[in-house]
């Protein structure tokens, strides 16, 4: 606790404060544009990151990830189009509420609920990581070697709706982190006799490209989402309506204990995310409300509970990045990405060697939860608005300024078009159906899984049955056996079933 309340000063700068509160706005902003997600955000921001302090890269991180989470809330109400995929179950109940007059309740339960779910996930993170971090010390190569394995398989599966197209985008990220040289032997890999390629992909690139490119060329290739953005925003005002009262806050009080919890348990499992946390939410609330169930035509407590679960998941998707280097998903990932080129590794040694970093982000996390409700109810109708922005001009506006990062990461052009041929391929993808995800989680998690299955091997000589040696390897090898052969045996079953 003296290391977590030594990094409080810290954030309580001016900077880092108005560096929260920006990206808290961004991310409300990008997250009521369907289309825009706090990933492809952060995925703009980080080159731009380089020449900051980590604590102060992370506050923009932390806003624009918590900001996004509940903007994506205002398009469900109002038109019934989620700006993020987590923002599905909230136009359940959110959509009938606007369309009978309660838009500005609407819209107030889903910040509150946002609000608290990300106060919960921020506890959990604070209390939970230092726990694990203690069991993670217990760990050796071979111990990591399966923590990646898992990690990456987990996340393979979990994020895509076909286990296998899931793998081979994790095998694709697992090559491209294996570009450049080999540590060991320093023979080049994978360059195809490029030098750009000898020092290996850069990760800001890589995330760029893959995460910024695709959604902007989307913007402007679809005609139909073009068209429909600046049509539909003015649908239902978001000021029409009452407003929420105690009475009710306290009656949502119930739903937002048990979505909280529920979000932070999925945040913490790798691949499951906040939209799997935000269907639950809104599933199990609707079974425990037995008495007055008016779920999908208009109960507030759908939308809190998919608002409350989806926020919930955030920082505790934080929890498994820190403390194993595991991110719990793509915006985790985004963030893992962001400590890395500052040089900083997840893992004991971060709390170890810098906890002003990682407590600092614990407390931005938590503290980016009461100016989002601040931010929120000041400027309602202004977000709503910025359904209005059209994203024929948002997209080139990403392409431009995601160019200019990634020349100014490192001065090189070459960095330029390696992004943009990430671009190309992300599009081709995502369009034949391979999440983008796994790639970045493989580039991630490929070349740890490498340096320690090798340390391991050294190794062996002392003790042949390093790979299976402990209690806790059995418990990786068996947790990594049930991620693959549980969603196959279920589409399996499903596809009996149809015959």
């Amino acid at each position: 606790m003296d290391l977590l309340f030594a990094a409080l000063p810290l954030v309580l700068d001016p900077v880092v404060v108005l560096s929260m509160a920006a990206g808290v706005i961004a991310g409300i902003v990008l997250g009521a544009l369907p289309g825009l997600t706090a990933t492809l955000g952060i995925a703009v921001l980080l080159p731009f990151t380089y020449g900051m302090p980590p604590i102060h890269a992370l506050a923009l991180m932390a806003g624009i990830y918590n900001g996004a989470m509940y903007g994506g809330a205002i398009p469900a109400i109002l038109v019934g189009i989620p700006g993020t995929p987590s923002g599905v179950a909230t136009t359940f109940d959110g959509v009938p509420m606007a369309r009978a007059g309660q838009a500005r309740l609407a819209l107030q339960v889903a910040l509150v609920s946002s609000v608290i779910g990300a106060i919960l996930s921020a506890v959990a993170l604070i209390m939970v990581a230092p726990l694990l971090i203690r069991f993670a010390l217990q760990f050796g190569p071979a111990e990591y070697f399966w923590v990646a394995v898992f990690g990456l398989v987990s996340i393979a599966v979990l994020m895509s709706g076909d286990p296998i197209k899931g793998l081979a985008s994790a095998v694709i990220g697992v090559l491209v982190g294996l570009i450049g040289i080999d540590q060991i032997s320093g023979q080049e890999r994978l360059t195809f006799g490029l030098d750009a390629l000898v020092g290996g992909v850069n990760l800001i690139i890589l995330l760029t490209g893959l995460y910024a490119i695709p959604p902007a060329l989307d913007l402007l290739l679809d005609a139909r989402r073009r068209a429909a953005a600046p049509d539909s925003a003015g649908a239902v005002d978001a000021r029409a309506g009452p407003a929420l009262s105690l009475s009710l806050t306290a009656r949502l009080v119930p739903t937002w204990l048990r979505s909280g919890v529920l979000g932070v348990i999925i945040g913490i499992i790798p691949g499951a995310g906040g939209n799997l946390a935000s269907f639950l939410s809104w599933t199990q609330e609707r079974r425990w409300v037995r008495h007055d169930n008016r779920f999908g035509e208009g109960d507030p407590r759908g939308v809190a509970a998919s608002e409350c679960g989806n926020n919930a998941d955030n920082a505790a998707a934080m929890i498994p990045a820190l403390t194993l280097g595991v991110p719990g998903n793509s915006v985790a990932a985004m963030i893992l990405g962001g400590l890395m080129i500052h040089g900083l590794q997840p893992g004991p040694a971060l709390f170890r060697n810098n906890p002003e970093v990682v407590y600092g982000f614990m407390w931005e996390m938590l503290l980016t939860a009461p100016l989002m409700l601040l931010i929120g109810a000041m400027g309602a109708g202004l977000f709503a608005r910025a359904m209005r922005i059209p994203p024929a001009l948002m997209a080139p506006m990403i392409l431009v300024v995601t160019t200019v990062g990634a020349f100014a990461a490192q001065n090189a052009i070459e960095d330029v078009w390696i992004m943009w041929a990430f671009g190309v391929l992300g599009v081709l993808l995502t369009r034949s159906g391979f999440p983008l995800a796994p790639i970045i989680i493989g580039a991630i998690l490929g070349p740890m899984a490498e340096a320690n299955f090798r340390r391991a091997v050294l190794l062996m000589n002392m003790d042949e049955t390093i790979f299976v040696g402990s209690p806790i390897t059995w418990a990786l090898i068996a947790m990594t056996a049930a991620a693959i052969l549980v969603p196959l045996v279920r589409r399996w079953r499903g596809r009996q079933g149809t015959q």
